[in-house]
Parts: C-alpha cells; structure tokens; sequence
C-alpha cells in the first residue's frame, strides 16, 4: 500500500499511512478550516520529535539505562512570510529514569541528531536545529 492524503471537504483531510494507520487534518477555523485536526506543518514538527524520541529510546535501552519516561517540547520560529518554513526549532527532551547518565544521554540525543533521525536532519536542511535536554530521577 501507498501512502494516501484524501481531501474530504473545506480544508479537512484524512491521510492513510503505508503502514494502514489514519490521521486526520484539518485548517484552523480562521482559514476556513474546522479544526477537526493537527496541521501538516504541526505534523512535521511532531513526525520529527517522534523520531527523535523513537531513536533515544532505542539507544538507551541498548545501553542498558532503565527509562521511565520522555518527552520533548518543541520550541519554534516560522518565516513571517510565505513560504513559512521553520527557521529554528529546539527539542528539549525530557528523560526520567533510574541511574540515567549524562554521558549516555548526550550521546543518544547525538545520535539520533546527527546519524539516525531522518526527519531532524531533514529539517535541518532550512532550519537551525538545536536539541537540549534534562535528566529526572524517577
């Protein structure tokens, strides 16, 4: 199966992954939307944190560290004019686990960074990307 955006109606669609997942996205009601979903721009952004985070997992539980929670807020800044492009985001990743090192976490987040995450770097290619992160004792 291929990868599919159907349009259903004003601004609304529904995309149908290769993996058969759906996702549904819509405009904002201020540009003729519904506000039934995420925007594609919101999407990139989040597709990119996801792999990210996909990425530090992986590496952290193959060095063994016990996670017990993560999560990444996204900080942002968009051309002010068309087309918007991100001019700069920042992952800030947030990891809480037991024992967690310094060491291993910068180099995971370096990993996935600069080898692993295909989303990150491609968006790199228009924006400058920075990543900061903190460690929480569980």
């Amino acid at each position: 199966m291929k990868d599919r955006l159907k349009w259903v109606d004003d601004f609304g669609f529904l995309g149908e992954t290769a993996s058969g997942h759906s996702l549904v996205m819509d405009g904002g009601i201020e540009h003729g939307g519904r506000n039934r979903g995420a925007r594609p721009m919101e999407l990139l952004l989040h597709g990119a944190a996801g792999c990210m985070a996909y990425d530090i997992i992986a590496i952290l539980k193959n060095k063994k560290k016990d996670v017990r929670d993560l999560w990444i807020d996204i900080d942002k800044t968009q051309a002010e004019s068309s087309p918007k492009v991100y001019t700069s985001i920042n992952f800030h990743i947030v990891i809480t686990g037991i024992n967690i090192d310094n060491e291993a976490v910068e180099m995971a987040v370096k990993l996935a960074s600069e080898k692993y995450c295909s989303a990150s770097i491609m968006l790199g290619k228009t924006a400058k990307m920075t990543y900061t992160y903190e460690i929480r004792e569980y």
